[in-house]
């Protein structure tokens, strides 16, 4: 009679294990659309403004221009194929899309792993879904803001004005150099801006604590302008930049990961208690 019993009953136990798995699917799907319509309701928005967004994005470029070349001479780009500038305002829109995106993004991931937290866990996971668009934006100005023009003041202080016989060699850049240029800048620094944030987490989980980030700082060196070397362009001024702005991140996450600890030691007390 055994025989007769066991099958349904191992039947309804697959049946029950798979409908959740198939609502959280169902529910994926959802918002993965959802994050689709806003990519491409961003991309249109931006693509609709790309000539606006690209002068935008110009103005530490003719800023350093105007002072290496004492207004001597106008900044000129150019681009030598015939669909070339179109497909940088195609490639600028869904960047920019990509950027506007970000927060609805970490939204999504939030409220569908948040039923699976613990109420403090996530009170704990919160203020980091705030703290990722935050830092990936202060990122983004810093590169606007300070490295751009320091690059572009270095690559401008290449060029020769000829000066009688003396032979012109001047920057001529190519719209689309310029934008692969700002966006590996941008997407380098906003990410390496999330660094706290990462470490934070980590050490809020108990894989990492503030006395082994002190102890490993070396390694930390040593990887840090490694990764700067690789996801910057092939020029030494922006890995240093970058370098020591993660080194500068990589002390306050320390203190980050040490505050996390402060707060989760009363909770270790009391679940002693």
């Amino acid at each position: 009679m055994n025989k007769d019993v066991d099958p349904p009953a191992e039947d309804d136990e697959v049946e029950a294990s798979r409908a959740p798995l198939l609502e959280h699917l169902s529910e994926l799907r959802v918002r993965l659309i959802r994050l689709v319509i806003v990519l491409a309701i961003g991309f249109i928005g931006c693509f609709i403004f790309a000539e606006p967004i690209y002068n935008f994005l110009l103005v530490p470029f003719e800023d350093a221009a105007a002072r290496m070349r004492e207004g001597d001479l106008a900044l000129e780009l150019i681009f030598t194929a015939p669909l070339e500038f179109f497909f940088v305002k195609v490639k600028l829109a869904f960047f920019g899309a990509l950027i506007l995106a970000f927060p609805w993004a970490a939204y999504e991931i939030y409220s569908f792993v948040a039923p699976g937290l613990y109420r403090n866990e996530r009170g704990a996971f919160a203020p980091f879904l705030l703290g990722a668009p935050a830092l990936f934006v202060a990122g983004m100005s810093f590169v606007y803001y300070f490295v751009l023009p320091f690059v572009m003041r270095f690559a401008l202080g290449q060029e020769q004005m000829g000066d009688g016989n003396g032979v012109s060699i001047q920057l001529l850049t190519r719209v689309s150099d310029y934008l692969n240029l700002v966006t590996t800048l941008i997407l380098a620094f906003g990410m390496s801006f999330q660094l706290p944030v990462l470490l934070m987490l980590l050490g809020g989980a108990g894989i990492v604590t503030s006395r082994q980030l002190i102890s490993f700082w070396k390694f930390a060196l040593v990887g840090i302008f490694a990764f700067a070397a690789f996801v910057t362009p092939p020029d030494p001024i922006s890995q240093m930049i970058l370098g020591s702005v993660l080194m500068a991140l990589y002390a306050v996450s320390i203190a980050g990961v040490r505050m996390v600890e402060k707060r989760d030691r009363p909770d270790a007390a009391d679940a002693a208690s």
